[in-house]
């Protein structure tokens, strides 16, 4: 078995999880974080939220660059992680969108 797959495809799920809560933190808004109460639903700061953010981005850089080399023009390598990153961004959208309404939005 190839490690350095589940490596690419776990590089992608943190950094599709590091995006809306960096954004959210440099945007200056509270979201669910970990640390939150409760946990995943209940707000942080955008304080927490950029760190956790940032703490997921470089967990995903060591996930895809140190194993082996990640090639981006690589497509098993890319769609690997892609996978990971796709997953990962439809179970937060769902988790989230539960939250703030995304997933069932209002009619107009």
């Amino acid at each position: 078995m190839d490690w350095s797959l589940i490596a690419y495809f776990f590089g992608g799920v943190f950094l599709a999880n590091g995006v809306p809560h960096f954004v959210a933190g440099i945007s200056g808004h509270a979201f669910q974080t970990p640390f939150s109460k409760p946990p995943g639903k209940g707000y942080s700061s955008s304080y927490v939220n950029v760190i956790w953010g940032v703490f997921n981005f470089v967990v995903a850089y060591f996930l895809l660059l140190k194993p082996a080399s990640f090639e981006i023009g690589n497509y098993c390598h890319f769609g690997v992680f892609l996978s990971g990153a796709l997953l990962t961004a439809l179970v937060l959208a769902k988790a989230f969108g539960d939250i703030h309404g995304g997933t069932n939005p209002p009619k107009p």
